[in-house]
């Protein structure tokens, strides 16, 4: 019986988490006392007595609560951006070449974030193909439902007398400083950050990234990378797909409660669209903290996971 702790079990990602680990026979959710959530002797104690603790945290609190459990001890999953590219620290995303091997031996995980999930999915294996040079400039808009904003946001977005602008899309991170965009850049072996324009709208979860190309900043073709995508990406639970549209359009909600990611290439031989669809609370973050844990634990890496197929 594997013993994990969730420290941080009541934000979004920590409670998807909890509800998905308490439905499995093999695990053991370890509690600690609401009194003590926030006493590091408490939380060390408990942390040092489980074989996983995933961190839902904020990047600080994470950062302290790393330090507290000092080397060794538990496999760390952390589910902010504090470690993310932190050399010391393996990037939680097995579909790509090399990092399943390294998850499976790691004791501290990164895991991805939402958007860069759908970004780095798209762009790092063109760049490791030498399809797309690291000196690239590349732009990308991302579409969210609204659950990524954390519980004020969902308050915010359900409340009987909520703001009338919520009803549309609204775009943000409007300084171009996004926390996701190290990791994005650095993770893609980019020598330069995108432009990155990420989109909450009024639906509860799923998302939708898209990174725009000209064919003239590619070295080969649209074909080419359909075909890098299906050597890549033929599941479990990250698939291409050649014909994605739902009669012209592509909701972003599509996968919503789903642990799987869709992966298309679209547009025409001049302007390719590169589109990645998930669930921003599913591979985007919790769906993708399983994943990971499982690998660490040699078990099928879909257990516990939704996938609709």
């Amino acid at each position: 019986m594997t013993k994990v702790f969730i420290d941080g079990s009541a934000g979004t990602t920590g409670l998807r988490i909890h509800e998905r680990l308490t439905e499995r026979k093999d695990i053991e959710l370890l509690t600690i006392p609401d009194e003590l959530r926030k006493d590091p002797s408490a939380k060390k104690e408990i942390s040092l007595s489980a074989d996983v603790v995933f961190l839902c945290l904020p990047d600080d609190a994470a950062r302290e609560a790393v330090a507290n459990i000092g080397e060794g001890g538990p496999v760390i999953i952390d589910t902010s951006t504090a470690h993310r590219t932190d050399p010391n620290w393996t990037y939680g995303m097995p579909e790509l070449k090399g990092y399943r091997e390294r998850i499976a031996a790691s004791k501290r995980i990164a895991n991805p974030g939402c958007h860069a999930s759908g970004f780095v999915a798209l762009v790092q294996p063109l760049v490791e193909a030498g399809i797309i040079s690291k000196d690239e400039l590349l732009t990308c808009f991302s579409i969210t439902g609204y659950s990524g904003g954390g519980k004020k946001m969902i308050a915010d977005y359900e409340s009987e007398t909520r703001d009338p602008l919520l009803s549309a899309p609204r775009q943000y991170a409007l300084t171009q400083n996004h926390k996701h965009l190290k990791e994005m850049s650095v993770i893609s072996s980019l020598n330069n950050l995108p432009i990155f324009s990420p989109i909450v709208s009024d639906f509860y979860c799923g998302m939708e990234v898209t990174v725009p190309i000209f064919a003239k900043q590619i070295k080969g073709s649209a074909n080419d990378i359909k075909e890098i995508y299906k050597s890549v990406y033929n599941g479990p639970i990250v698939n291409y797909c050649d014909d994605p549209s739902e009669n012209g359009l592509m909701s972003a909600s599509k996968f919503d409660h789903d642990d799987g990611m869709e992966i298309s290439v679209l547009g025409n031989d001049d302007r390719i669209l590169l589109v990645s669809r998930f669930d921003n609370l599913g591979k985007g973050a919790s769906g993708a903290a399983i994943q990971n844990m499982n690998i660490v634990l040699g078990c099928d890496e879909t257990t516990g996971l939704s996938l609709k197929g």
